[in-house]
């Protein structure tokens, strides 16, 4: 299971295969059941998490409750909260699994160590954070000037496989409208490609 990161690490950095020996003694692989956290909001997150089987769903909960969806991860994804991770402070959203999810965890303090045994490292994370940075700042672009139906049309191109193994609700919640309006969408979706057929 661990080659399943060696693999897509090497597709951004090429490690050796004496880096690859180092790195697979210092992840953990950790399953989680359906519904348990594997961050919590104001908990400090502790690991970055590579998704191996499973999906996840990262939301904020406000002060009425109400779960605002901001991320899914499926396999080959990243689950954190990166912000918490990275500053070792209070975490701004809970990191929940919507599948029995198993992860490989690679802790705060080992990913330093980890920088100065295998340098290559840090350019791989600072990558994947690059990456990160940018679809976040594209789907801020995308709530602010989109139509809830385009934005629901750009999440199911985006992520076709996503879609079937998400709850509606949670679809709702991450494109900002509630899940009635997106079965209207959906509904008038499905007319107008009855009538181009």
């Amino acid at each position: 299971m661990k080659n399943l990161l060696i693999n897509y690490i090497n597709q951004v950095v090429h490690l050796t295969l004496e880096e690859e020996v180092i790195l697979k003694e210092k992840v953990k692989i950790r399953t989680y059941l359906k519904d348990q956290y594997v961050v919590q909001q104001g908990d400090v997150c502790k690991h970055v998490n590579f998704i191996i089987k499973g999906c996840t769903k990262a939301y904020y909960l406000d002060n009425d409750g109400q779960e605002h969806v901001v991320m899914f991860s499926v396999e080959n994804w990243w689950a954190s909260d990166m912000g918490s991770f990275i500053t070792q402070t209070p975490a701004d959203y809970n990191v929940q699994c919507i599948e029995n999810t198993s992860l490989i965890q690679l802790e705060y303090a080992i990913i330093e160590d980890l920088y100065e045994e295998i340098p290559k490292l840090e350019r791989f994370f600072r990558k994947i954070t690059e990456r990160a940075l940018v679809a976040s700042q594209k789907r801020i672009v995308r709530n602010f000037s989109k139509t809830a139906k385009e934005r629901y049309l750009i999440f199911k191109e985006s992520y076709p496989e996503i879609e079937q193994r998400i709850p509606q609700y949670m679809i709702a919640s991450y494109l900002g409208i509630t899940k009635e309006f997106l079965s209207k969408i959906k509904s008038q979706i499905l007319k107008t490609e009855a009538k181009l057929n």
